[in-house]
């Protein structure tokens, strides 16, 4: 090229560098969430199932329906997205609208009206989910509290075919028509005890009041990590009790908690919901910042043999064996994706009045907790059942720790069992 040549076209040659640099860093400002040292980080979840017959809604509810949901964050951030699912959905799912607000209190469907914000997916306030899929909203500009609780009102016009939801909420939901989804108040809604459509609350944490990066950690469960006996509207089941431990202390305060437990869960079978291994990669890997994992599954493995009549010393065996296997799998499948996992042993339940176990089925339990307690295979051990077990009767949780039905803890145990957390787990 020559220097006439060269200086003709040099303008335009630094134009375009010039533009291509504004153009990336365009892009660059609106991927971060807010604040260069800000991350997105899972605040709040729930797993994901079909609900049952008894938890569903019916047609007449979900027809031009106004959900209003309340959830307890966790860890508190400068923006917040909603995720919202139609995993088990065998149509395409329509959303009219979705809001977000401070809620008054966890008791009540009142919200702050200063605090309601639109919720809009790529831009606009509805949206089409596909069967089986999970829609994450754009960024919603609203601090969000640590410990504090959002009101997520949808929209929904037709009922769908086939609802997701999570049944064991322990927070009430309330249902209405023919109100706007930034009503200040839903005072003649119809109420229920479950969650429907709604998987997850993100926020853009930042680690300026914590010595720590912000993330994620997943307590991955069955009824005892859901929240079973729990009290409605208290937010008291035991990873609640984790998260205010972890605002108490200044060093863990950017870290969230996420509650992906699910009632009547299996490690090896599809009972109330997926099995565990099925709904690993939904419930755990796809939530953002998850650093984290703590695993308490099998008691209801356990349990279903133990009512088996006549259930055989090999069948016992076998059991035992295939359930070691799926932690094996479990531990190999964090591990892969870089997570820090730790394994929580059995809590007690000789006496369940449910399950009814025998000798062999409380032997069962203790050798899967040996095998937690065994270095080499977990990251680190949560001793749950140490925490909760009556030193007099080890088979049989503390009288206070006990809800009355010898298979989940009370209040009282739950905060037990979150208590017994080392919190230098979480700073490595």
């Amino acid at each position: 090229m020559t220097n006439s040549t060269w200086n003709k076209f040099r303008p335009y040659m630094f134009f375009s560098f010039f533009s291509a640099l504004l153009f990336v860093g365009f892009f660059a400002r609106a991927a971060a969430p807010s604040a260069t040292s800000a991350r997105w980080v899972a605040s709040w979840g729930a797993a994901q199932q079909i609900p049952e017959p008894q938890n569903a809604l019916t047609p007449d509810d979900l027809d031009h329906a106004v959900i209003r949901q309340l959830v307890h964050l966790s860890v508190g951030g400068s923006s917040v997205r909603i995720r919202v699912s139609n995993a088990f959905g065998v149509a395409p799912l329509r959303i009219d609208s979705v809001h977000v607000a401070r809620a008054i209190s966890s008791a009540t469907s009142a919200i702050y009206p200063a605090t309601d914000h639109a919720v809009l997916f790529a831009g606009q306030d509805s949206v089409m989910i596909p069967a089986g899929a999970e829609y994450i909203s754009d960024p919603v500009d609203m601090a969000a509290t640590p410990l504090s609780t959002l009101a997520i009102t949808i929209s929904i016009p037709d009922a769908p075919i086939q609802q997701t939801g999570h049944p064991g909420s322990r927070a009430t939901t309330y249902i209405a028509h023919l109100v706007p989804t930034s009503a200040p108040e839903m005072p003649h809604a119809h109420t229920v005890e479950h969650w429907y459509f709604l998987a997850g609350v993100d926020v853009a944490a930042s680690a300026q009041t914590a010595s720590i990066a912000p993330a994620s950690i997943i307590a991955f469960g069955d009824s005892i990590t859901d929240g079973h006996a729990a009290t409605t509207n208290g937010n008291d089941r035991w990873p609640d009790d984790l998260a205010a431990r972890l605002q108490a202390n200044p060093v863990t305060r950017s870290l969230g908690v996420v509650n992906v437990g699910i009632g009547g869960n299996h490690l090896l079978t599809d009972g109330l919901g997926p099995n565990a291994l099925a709904r690993f990669d939904r419930d755990v890997l796809a939530r953002p910042g998850t650093k984290y994992l703590l695993v308490l599954e099998a008691i209801n493995d356990l349990g279903a043999l133990s009512r088996m009549p006549g259930a055989t010393a090999e069948q016992h065996a076998d059991l035992v064996e295939r359930l070691i296997a799926a932690y094996q799998q479990l531990i190999l499948r964090a591990h892969a994706a870089g997570l820090i996992v730790y394994g929580a042993t059995l809590t007690p339940y000789v006496g369940s009045d449910y399950y009814h176990p025998d000798a062999a089925s409380e032997a069962d339990r203790t050798a899967l907790n040996a095998w937690i307690r065994t270095p080499g295979h977990f990251d680190a051990v949560l001793d749950f059942d140490r925490a909760v077990r009556d030193p007099a009767h080890p088979d049989r949780m503390i009288p206070t720790f006990d809800s009355g039905d010898h298979l989940h803890p009370s209040p009282a145990g739950y905060k037990a069992i979150a208590d017994s957390i080392p919190l230098d787990l979480f700073m490595r």
